[in-house]
């Protein structure tokens, strides 16, 4: 099919359709929706009674996550480049995955971690495991030097080249918590207002800049960014019964040199280093901010799948939220849909668009939060406001154009 007589957004999500990908995960959220939403519905993260230590004072957490389809990407900047060090990244992100998701439940300290590596053993090898799981062990060690305690207890890592074509690189997290010290979003109220940390830049804790990708729309950003080059020489990188005309339609290769031109930093980066930017965590941040001024934060976001839209699903009322302060968005972002043609609207529900935590809280607070941040080299800034309304609603002011969700 020919899109290009098309209106934007329609081609855009029937390229999301033919990949077999969704924003939202529609159907993900169908299938668990009659189970139990935890003691606190609107927190970011499920949380049960305290089953392990059986006291009313404690709750239990389990979370799981990965890196999704970014390993595919690193798979292909291994192959293409001979850096295997690429790999000690995807292991950031599937730690990151599940951490920054706790951090917006109030965790911070005393995690149990355990990873789950499916390997196709013809394609990664011993060498590619040995990067990720000594990445995992070195990414522990740094977040140590902030007081951020998590316990490396193993996992599975199993060779199953009959369900996975490369490599699937996840995680389980595992807290027992105070129940006193846990953001349930419940505080969240109109006239709050919401403190965006960055997603991009270099925080101090970071070794190379960070273009602010995440882990969340790389099936997209891979097959819209890449180009036909990788179709030919790397099959097994995609479902190979996909139409061709949705896999890997754009102009780049990974060591394409782009520039990156913001407020904070001028440099100049691949394609490669630019998508394949470890996730960044807030951990050192939020890690001052909930031992220092938990009483002040109402509630905690993570943009990740859903992007900008993320928030909707955790409101604990009828609220509308008007965020007309974003970060403009990183080249990244720009790459990516200058490649796909995505409408904005599109790009603000898949990708976290710069900013991919947020922190709500009163107006007067607002400085703390983003003084905070800044002091380990995050910009951070009031990026919107909670409205009373009659149903839940999200309203994204950019300079030129109005999105309504």
């Amino acid at each position: 099919m020919d899109y290009s007589d098309l209106p934007v957004s329609f081609a855009a999500m029937s390229l999301y359709n033919k990949r077999g990908v969704s924003a939202q995960k529609e159907e993900v959220h169908a299938a668990v929706k009659h189970l139990s939403q935890g003691l606190y519905p609107n927190a970011f993260c499920k949380i049960y009674p305290d089953f392990l230590g059986g006291d009313d004072a404690f709750v239990n957490i389990m979370h799981a996550d990965g890196a999704g389809t970014k390993s595919i990407l690193a798979y292909l900047y291994w192959k293409e480049t001979g850096d295997i060090s690429v790999w000690k990244g995807i292991a950031q992100d599937a730690i990151v995955m599940n951490l920054d998701d706790l951090l917006c439940v109030g965790i911070h300290d005393d995690i149990v971690f355990n990873s789950t590596i499916d390997r196709n053993k013809k394609l990664i090898p011993g060498n590619v495991l040995e990067q990720v799981i000594g990445g995992t062990q070195e990414f522990f060690e740094m977040l140590k030097n902030f007081g951020i305690n998590i316990h490396y207890l193993g996992g599975e890592t199993a060779d199953v080249g009959d369900v996975v074509r490369t490599v699937a690189v996840n995680g389980t997290m595992t807290s027992r918590w105070p129940k006193d010290k846990i953001i349930s979003n419940n505080k969240i109220k109109p006239g709050d207002v919401i403190v965006g940390l960055a997603s991009y830049g270099q925080a101090s804790y970071e070794t190379v800049y960070n273009s602010g990708i995440g882990s969340n729309g790389l099936t997209s950003a891979r097959h819209d960014v890449l180009s036909k080059y990788y179709a030919d020489n790397f099959k097994e990188t995609f479902d190979n019964s996909l139409e061709s005309d949705v896999v890997y339609i754009g102009k780049h290769r990974l060591t394409d040199t782009v520039e990156v031109n913001n407020a904070r930093i001028k440099l100049q980066a691949t394609v490669g280093s630019l998508i394949l930017s470890p996730t960044r965590t807030y951990a050192p941040v939020m890690k001052v901010l909930l031992q220092n001024h938990f009483n002040k934060i109402h509630g905690l976001i993570h943009c990740s799948g859903g992007g900008q839209t993320k928030c909707m699903k955790y409101l604990p009322g009828n609220y509308k939220i008007i965020k007309d302060n974003l970060f403009t968005a990183p080249e990244i972002f720009q790459i990516i849909q200058q490649n796909s043609g995505s409408s904005n609207k599109e790009m603000y529900e898949v990708f976290n668009m710069g900013c991919r935590l947020e922190i709500y809280c009163d107006a007067t607070d607002a400085a703390t939060m983003i003084a905070t941040a800044n002091e380990f080299g995050i910009a951070a800034q009031v990026i919107g406001r909670v409205e009373e309304a009659e149903k839940k609603e999200l309203i994204i002011q950019l300079k030129d154009e109005q999105l309504s969700y």
